[in-house]
């Protein structure tokens, strides 16, 4: 089985129910195979019971919105202060089940059943959507405009624009769902790793003991590495007087030099963190190989060119420096291919939106479609865009003085960059929010090349849009395995976004009080200077950027449409070809990113050929427990050292919330 997974195309390594429902003749939409209602009835058949299971239930999404609504204050906190977001999927499965089991314990008579399988699953799409979804754009968009202006966005608007641009992103995922995760099968490791750990809580027996104790194993160590590394532990012993510090650096620089200047300028070191080699475990041989090689690449090769040609200044070199300047590169050639991937796939395209039509006139088809009471239907498509669709473009035009015709140009442009930004999560278990924000932000250079209001806004809508699609999806996988009910779990990841609005924006007002907040020691805001100097940038109009980052622009996508190009010209040498997505998701994360995943990769491959029962077995409860440890640590760790500040956020919310239920 081990052979066979590496000859698989969609990101060559599937789990064994995946290979189940895909056999080796349809492991390509351009070989003749089972048809995609087939392989959707044979998981009808065989997986789904959630015609017979609780899901969306009361207790669930209430679950869900408060926890969700309480890592989104985490979430905000750290993202001002690296520029990054924490998932809170995993973290929310373990910790509803904790605290479930906690409120069963001590008041049996309020709480008399458990919470089932679904309903956990769908607890963990509000959370997710909640806590995730709603406040990207907080941390970049946002605050780049808060920084360029010196002004906050009316609190009013800034409600009405971050329930809009979630609600896009889901909306618009519902084509995408039965084609990225019913027929390929992309793998959403992330959405993968919240159905493993779902299955370690729920399941009984001597394997499933097993994978709950490697899953508890891995949680403990992700979160000894996280507490070691983020706050330190000091170990005594009175009696003999032994006192000893245990700390442990965030990162290890490597010796050298590249131009005269360390590695470590050159994001060229080891991240002293596990979430990344856990998921490069999940993701597989092949993007982890070629994530490694397009980082080499990218800051051994290229930027070291970059900055002898005056593209980089090599006096504020480092990752953000770099990745200003190859963005653009990565951005295209994963534009390019995740594009020209789905155009490929024009068959199961058509099909997605082939729904669409039953509005007007019902196929005999249609009517026997197994899946049309479950699935979301095409009718939520079409209306959801377009109400979201029309309330951004409302918000653009009414709040940032965008052209109705420039809103409408933004919109559109979201959906095709959303499916590049869902294959993307879907292959490597990251989301590129800002490379394709960056897309955006360029085709406005053009459009619009002195307003960067508009410029900053209607990138605002590709990435947070793009970033809800992502979200929804990996949830939707995680649901997929269990055998979840899609629709129902929408509708779990739609009221999400209600609760995650109602915490995440007056806690941005109280945290950042002003403009001079970002930028400091407290709020350093990385994303948000990242995307303010891409605007400033562009307000000149494409012809500013410097002339190597409009060559990567070409060359990048020209790569995007090569690879898989050759990849189905020689479907036996797959292996041997990089992933289009690796090479341009290198381009965009540091360096030391591409490196853990890579090793992740890499031990998981060893152990696949050397003790496959074992890899099979452990591989996954091991990595996604390693990630929830972390991750849970760090946010209590992140928390802790902001309660402060949490406690001056929630005060005035719930004042507020009192106000607004008297009223």
């Amino acid at each position: 089985m081990a052979d066979q997974r590496e000859d698989l195309p969609l990101e060559e390594m599937r789990t064994e129910d995946e290979i189940e429902l895909i056999t080796e003749a349809n492991e390509t939409p351009h070989v003749a195979g089972p048809v995609p209602e087939e392989i959707e009835f044979k998981w009808y058949k065989e997986v789904y019971q959630g015609d017979d299971m609780k899901q969306l239930t009361l207790r669930a999404v209430l679950m869900g919105a408060l926890l969700g609504g309480f890592m989104s204050l985490s979430n905000l906190y750290v993202g001002l202060k690296t520029g990054w977001g924490l998932g809170v999927a995993i973290t929310a499965c373990i910790l509803s089940y904790t605290i479930w089991k906690t409120l069963r314990t001590l008041l049996p008579f309020m709480f008399k059943s458990e919470m089932s399988i679904l309903e956990n699953n769908c607890m963990q799409s509000t959370a997710s959507s909640a806590g995730y979804s709603t406040g990207g754009t907080m941390v970049s968009a946002i605050s780049a405009y808060l920084i360029i202006t010196g002004v906050h966005i009316p609190w009013l608007t800034l409600t009405l624009w971050t329930v809009f641009l979630a609600a896009l992103g889901v909306f618009i995922a519902i084509p995408m769902k039965r084609q990225m995760i019913n027929i390929e099968q992309l793998k959403f490791p992330s959405g993968i790793a919240a159905a493993e750990t779902l299955r370690s809580l729920h399941s009984k027996g001597a394997e499933a003991a097993d994978k709950a104790r490697s899953l508890a194993w891995g949680g403990i160590f992700g979160a000894v590495v996280a507490f070691i590394r983020d706050q330190g532990a000091e170990i005594s012993w009175k009696k003999i007087g032994f006192k000893y510090s245990l700390t442990m650096p965030a990162s290890l620089p490597f010796n050298g030099a590249l131009m005269g200047y360390p590695l470590e300028k050159w994001t060229i070191s080891f991240d002293m963190s596990a979430i990344m080699i856990a998921a490069g475990a999940i993701i597989g041989w092949k993007v982890s190989w070629s994530l490694l090689l397009g980082a080499f690449i990218n800051f051994g090769v290229l930027a070291p060119w970059a900055v002898h040609a005056g593209a980089i200044d090599a006096t504020k070199l480092g990752y953000r420096a770099i990745v200003q300047w190859s963005t653009w590169a990565g951005a295209s050639l994963m534009v390019t291919s995740g594009l020209f991937m789905f155009a490929l796939q024009w068959k199961t395209v058509m099909r997605a939106f082939g729904g669409i039509t039953n509005l007007v006139y019902r196929r005999p088809e249609a009517e026997a479609d197994p899946l049309a009471h479950i699935e979301v239907p095409s009718s939520w498509f079409v209306t959801g865009t377009a109400l979201s669709g029309l309330g951004c473009i409302m918000v653009l035009h009414y709040a940032f003085q965008t052209s109705w015709w420039m809103g409408l140009i933004a919109v559109t442009l979201t959906f095709f960059l959303a499916i590049v930004a869902a294959r993307a999560t879907g292959e490597s278990d990251i989301t590129p929010i800002g490379a394709m924000g960056k897309i955006t932000q360029l085709t406005f250079g053009v459009l619009a090349p002195s307003n960067m209001t508009t410029n900053l806004m209607t990138a605002s809508v590709t990435a947070g849009a793009a970033g809800s699609t992502a979200d929804l999806l990996t949830d939707l996988k995680s649901g997929y395995l269990l055998g979840a009910n899609p629709r129902q779990q929408f509708l779990a990841q739609f009221l999400g976004i209600f609760a995650g609005t109602l915490v995440v924006v007056p806690a941005f007002y109280i945290l950042v009080p002003q403009a001079s907040a970002l930028g400091s020691d407290q709020w350093p805001a990385p994303s948000a200077q990242v995307w303010a100097a891409v605007a400033k940038l562009l307000s000149n109009g494409i012809h500013s950027l410097h002339p190597t980052a409009r060559m990567g622009l070409i060359v990048g996508g020209l790569i995007g449409i090569i690879i898989p190009l050759i990849d189905l010209a020689l479907p036996k040498r797959r292996k041997y070809i990089p992933s289009a997505m690796g090479l341009g998701l290198a381009m965009v994360i540091p360096f030391w990113n591409s490196l853990s995943m890579f090793i992740g990769g890499l031990i998981a491959y060893i152990l696949e050929k050397k003790a496959k029962t074992i890899a099979e077995k452990y591989i996954i409860p091991v990595s996604s427990g390693i990630i929830a440890g972390e991750s849970i640590m760090g946010v209590g760790i992140a928390l802790a050292g902001a309660r402060e500040d949490v406690l001056k956020t929630l005060t005035p919310m719930l004042a507020y919330i009192r106000a607004m239920l008297k009223f």
